[in-house]
């Protein structure tokens, strides 16, 4: 059995076209085809999928506290988990600089493959095959997600901190990108005036590096 087989067998799903297995687990530091329309896919996958869970299984929850469930479920660090669990890290075909530029791969190219994962069992298989497999991997997360035991995203707990402190609104702007259009990363100035406070962030989207900004500037006034 080889690596890539192996990779089935622990992921319950055989491919039947094996190029999607391989162009999944293929970053662009290796070359083309590469795995970035596949994360792009399987991105909108994993969402709608997990979304659809979480409405089944509190009905009785606002839009609030299921959107905070989804992040929590769907965001790199998640997902760089899952794929730990699942050894993704072990078949990724890395180019030669992005191998040694670390003991282990970034939770970000992790997470990516992942992402690319699902998006080829839904090219190969269809949407109830990709909608199987996320339900399987995410079955235990699933069960044990508690909303009452979220910690609110750091742009919401610096937006209510301030509301609280009346205080200005937090400022958001892009300080700079980097990178091709498909695959930038983002560096995000966050401004509150009435503080005279500020903190930056980075991440792969504008989204994320908000986020981190927010979250570098709650813990440089100590919140």
């Amino acid at each position: 059995m080889d690596r890539t087989s192996d990779l089935e067998a622990r992921i319950g799903y055989r491919f039947r076209d094996r190029a999607l297995l391989e162009q999944a687990l293929t970053h662009r530091s290796y070359g083309s085809p590469h795995n970035e329309r596949l994360e792009f896919l399987g991105d909108s996958v994993l969402g709608c999928v997990i979304a659809e869970a979480l409405y089944a299984r509190f009905p009785e929850l606002t839009e609030g506290p299921l959107t905070r469930m989804k992040a929590a479920l769907v965001c790199e660090e998640a997902l760089c988990a899952v794929a730990r669990d699942l050894g993704v890290g072990i078949d990724l075909r890395l180019g030669e600089g992005e191998r040694t530029k670390a003991t282990e791969v970034r939770a970000s190219i992790l997470a990516d493959a992942l992402e690319a994962l699902f998006g080829a069992v839904f090219v190969d298989g269809g949407y109830a095959a990709a909608r199987g497999l996320v339900l399987a991997i995410y079955a235990d997360r699933l069960a044990c997600i508690d909303p009452q035991g979220l910690t609110k995203d750091p742009k919401t707990r610096l937006q209510e901190y301030l509301q609280a402190q009346r205080k200005s609104r937090p400022e958001y702007r892009v300080v700079q990108t980097r990178g091709a259009a498909h695959r930038q990363t983002f560096e995000v100035e966050c401004v509150v005036v009435d503080l005279d406070v500020r903190a930056t962030g980075t991440g792969t989207s504008r989204q994320r590096a908000e986020q981190n900004a927010a979250a570098a500037l709650l813990e440089s006034i100590g919140r």
